[in-house]
């Protein structure tokens, strides 16, 4: 059975550490720091055996040199030559087989144009996303237009509900936030922001979510619903999904 534990890391990044069974061979996913990875690496006596990269950001692979250096992991990520340490670049189609799984590539450009997220169907389907879907949220339009960021959703969207979302930042507080604003009559929204709530107080993770939990609680994937397009009427555009998605994004830009 593949497990995943959350590495924190800076203010709000998660490193996610995947692990078969029993065995101490195990994946990091961005490392955008490398300390707290070897910290849990050598107080379990664990083997860093793969490492995936969902884009070029720094948070995601600061880390990647140290841990290169030290462990050399085989390094799978996106065809983009700003990432140094790549040793096997994947894209749109490619399969990857890693801790036992096989994970379907998924390009999904809008947070930066190399950004990729990695899909492993299953009982549960689990689904790396880096930061182009958060909890209740997505992310910032760094490089790529709302229209790529808009499809790439979509393709989240249609992954089986009992999907586990494993994303990249702990932005779930202020995201509910902003989505009680923005799906006001959405009764799920504010129980779900009195949970998340409760789980920081605890300083327990919000994360993973679920595809079908984000089908109801996440307004960038329920801009076909007439409580977001109405609040969205009030700030832009409404007239199209892709419209309201766009409303959305820029009026969480300055939230």
């Amino acid at each position: 059975m593949l497990s995943v534990t959350p590495i924190p890391a800076f203010s709000d990044n998660y490193i996610w550490l995947l692990r078969q069974d029993a065995s101490q061979k195990v994946c990091v996913v961005d490392p955008g720091d490398a300390a707290p990875v070897m910290e849990v690496l050598e107080r379990e006596a664990l083997e860093l055996e793969t490492v995936l990269i969902t884009h070029h950001h720094h948070d995601h692979t600061g880390g990647l040199e140290e841990l290169i250096k030290r462990y050399s992991p085989k390094v799978i990520g996106p065809d983009n030559p700003a990432i140094a340490g790549i040793t096997q670049t994947v894209g749109e189609g490619d399969e990857v087989r890693v801790m036992g799984r096989l994970f379907e590539v998924m390009a999904t450009p809008g947070h930066t144009l190399d950004h990729i997220s990695f899909f492993t169907p299953g009982i549960p389907s689990l689904l790396f996303c880096g930061d182009t879907l958060f909890c209740a949220g997505c992310g910032r339009l760094f490089e790529g237009t709302p229209e790529q960021l808009y499809h790439s959703l979509r393709r989240f969207a249609e992954l089986p509900e009992e999907t586990l979302v494993f994303a990249a930042h702990e932005y779930t507080q202020a995201n509910l936030t902003f989505a009680r604003e923005a799906d006001p009559d959405n009764d799920e929204v504010a129980s779900a922001l009195e949970d998340c709530r409760r789980a920081r107080e605890a300083e327990r993770p919000t994360l993973p979510s679920t595809i079908g939990r984000e089908l109801n609680i996440n307004p960038y994937l329920r801009v076909h619903t007439a409580s977001v397009r109405k609040a969205a009427a009030a700030q832009g555009a409404d007239d199209s999904d892709l419209a309201t998605f766009t409303t959305l994004r820029e009026w969480k830009n300055r939230f």
